[in-house]
């Protein structure tokens, strides 16, 4: 994996700003720390962030074509091809020569044969700019699911690009600027695809192409989930289910070493040990390593993160014969204030969830010490219906996101915290609504369902799609990368998504339980006791001397005159605190919503974005 980078300006020749496109790279270090290279043209300028992992693409970036007419176009490319193979061969019949290995050159010449059209030949994950030398125009493209970020700001003559929004950020003409819109986004939760937080800068969407020429930018979709009927067989669809996990695991299994599972105990996590231990003794290679959190203390109490999933992964991984290590997480070491400042780095925008990104860095920092790529079973639950939102009658007839319908109770106390008329501006539940009809509105499965409930389980698994998995991915590769650890989430292929969107509601939990399908799929090769375990949430920490620092610290920030939150807090809560200090945010105020004031703080601080509400 690695880092891109760039800048096209058609209004000046950006050859002569290397330090500019340097910088923006040099951002991404993180994400590719072997090396880095640039590529400048008169009008274009492209960086590249390269990481060494065993299987991946060998060659530097960015990469360029010529023939006896010159250059042609170049490319930057991070992710991974997973048809490259058939790619290939199917272009060297075509008369193409290949100098390299690698998936960015395949890319490359994929687009040299087919135009922009080439983006529905290419399957993986992947985010890319393409500059062609001869059209003078930038191809912007993100994979199918959206699993690799790709960031962009346009400016009056042409746009910026990167990987994360740093990478942006670095450019000398972008101002990080928070307006309405995204305080929204942060204050929400509804997770909007392509908006990007800072004014000025979105995300090219997932299954989309933008085009950046003279005339401006436009946008068009390459891939989407549609309506469709499933006419397969219950028994026939388990089957399908089981040779699409296999096939999967197998394609993402690159290299000579086994990835890293990042094994929770649980049925995602475990199936995919399972069928990457499989698929490693068949293509003979080494043990396969599994990490896991232990959430007891040495006394064997259940600790703070209030489940035993380390137990069904120890008989999990002695069922499959992985090498396994756990990692134990003490609570208030979360708050370490470094670590926290780590994340926040890692994800350029602020959180609510301080306790679980934190846990995660660390547990992805543990698993880079046993490998370069780990699987994560991240979006299972999206796939086969394991939340009880995608699943439960009560929160599928929700009108709005159901997670968020499930969990708002874990969201209250912005009206304490923060400026009623900064509120009212907002108007956070009409910004909610808003995004929840134009979200469903994408897939109208109600113009192809004739059954009401279940043209509303299509538009709750076209949501977990497009919308919920939006912030499993960010988290993967933001803090992955941030570890140097490249995290691949096989039940996102695209392929199994397409395949398991249609399937009906009824079949999907044909048993009575969560995820049917999967533990049809997978039991032969689990345990029992893992095969049938009920689905436990992610954990949380229970601690309640965690919330109990939380407010100590919100307090110290609503004292301080001149903290940039200031302008955003309540004059009321302000009062209070004066007079009660951190007891005044005891009641009303939930720990998402002390852990969204803190971060907001520290953004605003530390990036220096400026307020413009």
């Amino acid at each position: 994996m690695s880092g891109i980078a760039g800048w096209v300006d058609f209004s000046r020749n950006v050859a002569q700003e290397r330090d500019a496109v340097r910088a923006m790279t040099a951002t991404l270090a993180r994400r590719g720390p072997d090396g880095e290279d640039l590529w400048l043209s008169e009008h274009a300028a492209l960086g590249h962030r390269r990481r060494s992992v065993a299987g991946d693409d060998p060659a530097a970036g960015p990469l360029v074509f010529q023939d006896g007419s010159g250059p042609r176009a170049a490319v930057t490319y991070s992710g991974q091809t997973y048809n490259v193979r058939e790619l290939r061969a199917q272009l060297r019949s075509l008369g193409h020569y290949f100098e390299t290995g690698g998936d960015a050159e395949a890319v490359l010449h994929a687009y040299l044969e087919w135009g922009p059209e080439c983006v529905t030949r290419i399957e993986g994950v992947y985010a890319f700019a393409l500059w062609d030398i001869h059209r003078q125009e930038l191809l912007l493209v993100r994979d199918r699911m959206g699993v690799k970020p790709l960031h962009y700001a346009v400016t009056p003559g042409g746009v910026l690009f990167g990987s994360e929004p740093k990478a942006v950020l670095a450019h000398p003409d972008f101002s990080a600027v928070v307006d309405a819109e995204g305080l929204r986004d942060i204050l929400s939760v509804a997770r909007v695809p392509g908006h990007a937080i800072f004014r000025g800068m979105q995300e090219v969407r997932p299954g989309h192409t933008v085009r950046v020429t003279r005339s401006g930018t436009s946008e068009r979709r390459y891939w989407g989930l549609e309506v469709a009927d499933h006419t397969e067989s219950l028994d026939r669809t388990i089957g399908t289910v089981r040779d699409l996990l296999e096939t999967v695991v197998a394609e993402q299994m690159v290299g000579d070493t086994p990835p890293c599972a990042l094994l929770s105990g649980g049925l995602d996590s475990s199936t995919l040990t399972a069928l990457e231990a499989r698929a490693a003794r068949k293509q003979g290679l080494g043990p396969v390593s599994s990490l896991a959190v232990n959430d007891h203390d040495p006394a064997g109490k259940t600790g703070a993160q209030g489940n035993d999933d380390h137990l069904y992964a120890r008989v999990l991984a002695e069922h499959v014969g992985t090498e396994h290590g756990e990692i134990s997480l003490k609570d208030l070491d979360l708050l370490d204030p470094a670590l926290r400042a780590s994340v926040l780095a890692a994800y350029d925008v602020p959180l609510n969830k301080g306790d679980q990104y934190a846990s995660l860095h660390l547990l992805f920092r543990a698993a880079r010490e046993h490998a370069a790529v780990a699987f994560s079973g991240e979006c299972g639950d999206d796939v086969f219906g394991g939340y009880n939102w995608n699943r439960l009658p009560e929160w599928i007839s929700t009108r709005t996101f159901p997670w968020v319908a499930e969990g708002r109770d874990r969201f209250r106390g912005n009206a304490s915290v923060f400026e009623p008329d900064l509120l009212a501006k907002l108007d956070l539940s009409t910004y909610e609504r808003d995004c929840h009809h134009a979200a469903v509105a994408e897939i109208a499965a109600a113009d192809h369902i004739d059954d009401a409930d279940e043209a509303r389980y299509r538009e709750v698994t076209y949501l977990a799609h497009t919308r919920h998995s939006r912030v499993l991915f960010d988290r993967l590769d933001r803090l992955g990368m941030a570890s140097g650890l490249d995290i691949r989430v096989p039940f996102a292929d695209h392929r199994l998504v397409e395949y398991t969107f249609n399937i009906p509601r009824a079949m999907k939990g044909f048993d009575g339980r969560e995820k049917s399908l999967l533990r049809a799929a997978m039991k032969d090769l689990l345990p029992e006791s893992v095969a049938m375990r009920v689905k436990t949430p992610y954990p949380n920490l229970r601690d309640t001397a965690y919330d109990r620092v939380l407010r100590e610290r919100l307090a110290v920030v609503v004292r301080t005159p001149d903290s940039p939150l200031a302008p955003l807090l309540s004059t009321g809560l302000k009062e209070e605190v004066a007079r009660s200090g951190a007891a005044a945010l005891e009641t009303g105020v939930s720990r998402a919503v002390l852990e969204t004031a803190l971060q907001l703080e520290s953004w605003l601080r530390t990036y220096g974005v400026r307020a413009d509400l």
